[in-house]
């Protein structure tokens, strides 16, 4: 499939491992030029030292934490400035910690908020001004099942996460008489570090082991099995293209019919 990818700048968030990686990898492999930025510098260089050896695609990456608004304006400008702007953003974020809502702490709800809704806000407000010179654009998000459903243990997801999916629907509204497209990305179950963290929690708190509660959640969906990150990385890649240019305000949901709602 032609995907129109060819020679665009692409900046992925929380490129280091999980789905971001796999967005990385995904892209730099449909010859899109890669800027890779996540908190961890070792985690992040050996990520893109593999992705630009693997693709042989120009790859760049730089260590930072995309809920700092001086952070991220900082490695847009960089990034446009080395590339002749951005193309693409996939705005990506660690998840919050899974916790029950009475053992949550301000602090808990002030950095969850900032790490998973402001820091769409901050790459939104950057990227933006640089895919309207070209009148040309794909923001999107990665989400989670729990802007369609609560789910349990993960109450700062299943509070936060929605009002991603508020924001990108007003900036597709907003920013198509520019030519950009802003969409949602929500993964259930996937098979990433992330899912380990809440996996053990709800192990001890069963009593049972992380393999068994890995899987009560395959068993859960409908397709029985989880998710990997590669396949929420090609739903990305086609948002992106030149093949759903006229999808746009949505959240696709890729989480092998776990969701029950029409």
């Amino acid at each position: 499939m032609e995907t129109g990818l060819k020679g665009k700048v692409v900046l992925v968030a929380g490129a280091s491992q999980g789905m971001g990686r796999a967005c990385a990898d995904a892209f730099a492999a449909e010859g899109a030029i890669v800027a890779m930025c996540a908190r961890t510098d070792k985690t992040l260089q050996a990520a893109s030292a593999d992705v630009r050896k693997r693709s042989r695609a120009e790859v760049f990456a730089k260590a930072l934490d995309v809920s700092d608004p001086a952070l991220v304006k900082t490695f847009v400008t960089e990034v446009a400035h080395k590339f002749g702007g951005v193309d693409v953003c996939v705005a990506n974020a660690a998840g919050p910690p899974p916790k029950t809502f009475l053992h949550i702490s301000d602090e808990d709800w002030q950095s969850a908020f900032a790490m998973n809704f402001m820091s769409v806000v901050y790459l939104a407000r950057e990227v933006i001004p640089h895919m309207q010179k070209k009148r040309w654009g794909r923001i999107i998000t990665i989400t989670s099942t729990s802007v369609r459903q609560p789910i349990p243990d993960l109450v700062l997801s299943s509070a936060i996460r929605p009002a991603v999916v508020g924001l990108v629907k007003t900036l597709a509204g907003e920013f198509g008489k520019d030519g950009i497209t802003c969409n949602n990305v929500a993964p259930g179950y996937t098979a990433t570090e992330r899912l380990a963290e809440v996996a053990g929690p709800r192990a001890r708190a069963a009593g049972v082991s992380e393999e068994e509660i890995r899987a009560r959640w395959a068993a859960d969906v409908p397709l029985r099995r989880l998710g990997k990150p590669e396949e929420i990385a090609d739903a990305i890649l086609w948002l992106a293209s030149e093949r759903a240019a006229y999808i746009t305000g949505q959240t696709l949901l890729v989480d092998g019919g776990i969701y029950k709602g029409m």
